[in-house]
């Protein structure tokens, strides 16, 4: 059975960080492109930041460049996010994605597998 399981969410300030943790089984993900999104309440899922099957190319929504970091450590099977000066704004549920292609994508339409997510609350 396929999974991913995030962790690492929880209640912050803002200014803060968290570190996002995803955590694949069931098949190797190292080939596959991997990304995260997010969802605030009575919002849509939005792109938040994406990394190639490789780990050499990345792509972060506007909302999040320069405070997040996204990467993969394919040995363990698990992707990354840093997220650092953290804003209310980014309050949401957290999930991770993953394709079963090379390239890096932003379509949410192009990912086969899906975490459950996890909460990440930042108070001002």
């Amino acid at each position: 059975q396929v999974q991913l399981v995030e962790s690492g969410g929880g209640l912050v300030e803002a200014g803060d960080s968290l570190r996002l943790s995803c955590a694949g089984s069931g098949r190797t993900f190292s080939g596959s492109a991997m990304g995260w999104f997010r969802q605030a309440p009575g919002e849509k899922r939005e792109f938040v930041a994406v990394i190639s099957g490789s780990g050499g190319s990345t792509d972060y929504a506007d909302s999040v460049k320069g405070r997040f970091t996204i990467y993969r450590d394919n040995a363990k099977n698990t992707l990354y996010l840093q997220m650092n000066s953290l804003k209310p704004e980014d309050t949401a549920v957290y999930y991770c994605g993953a394709t079963k292609t090379y390239l890096a994508t932003r379509e949410e339409y192009a990912y086969d597998y899906w975490g459950q997510g996890t909460q990440v609350t930042v108070s001002s």
